[in-house]
């Protein structure tokens, strides 16, 4: 991966806003020539900067309605066997480890407030997991 350009931020950011953009409606807003969009693309999905397009589902019809973020504090030496016990929750969509108060921090989605009720005491139960702050996600203002 090279070093971005300010054309090359503004390419993803607008990218981000709508990835199905059209390369002529990029050229557009960007100012620039399609061309210079297309290889602008090229390069930055063959330097590895850009791995892949998503979609994007509106909040309201996305079945598991409650997302949540989880700072959890490992006791010790433990890590390696937190991770490995936390990996089995279908419910953690992503799992990252992190410096400061907190050892990992943990993004949650389930179906129900019952089921997040349920997977939070699934974490707390961990052998290893000795303290725990759970946040609702209420609204998603920025990607």
């Amino acid at each position: 991966m090279g070093t971005l350009t300010d054309l090359d931020r503004r390419l993803i950011a607008a990218l981000r806003e709508d990835g199905r953009a059209p390369v002529a409606t990029l050229a557009r807003n960007l100012g620039v020539a399609r061309a210079t969009v297309n290889s602008r693309l090229e390069r930055l999905i063959a330097n590895g900067t850009i791995v892949g397009f998503t979609v994007r589902v509106r909040e309201e019809v996305e079945p598991l309605a409650i997302h949540a973020i989880a700072f959890i504090e490992v006791e010790g030496r433990s890590t390696d066997r937190v991770i490995r016990a936390l990996r089995g929750l279908s419910e953690i969509t992503s799992l990252h480890t992190t410096n400061g108060g907190w050892d990992l921090v943990a993004e949650l989605r389930t179906e129900s407030l019952s089921a997040f009720d349920k997977v939070l005491g699934q974490i707390r139960s961990v052998e290893g997991i000795v303290n725990s702050e759970t946040s609702l996600l209420l609204s998603t203002v920025m990607r």
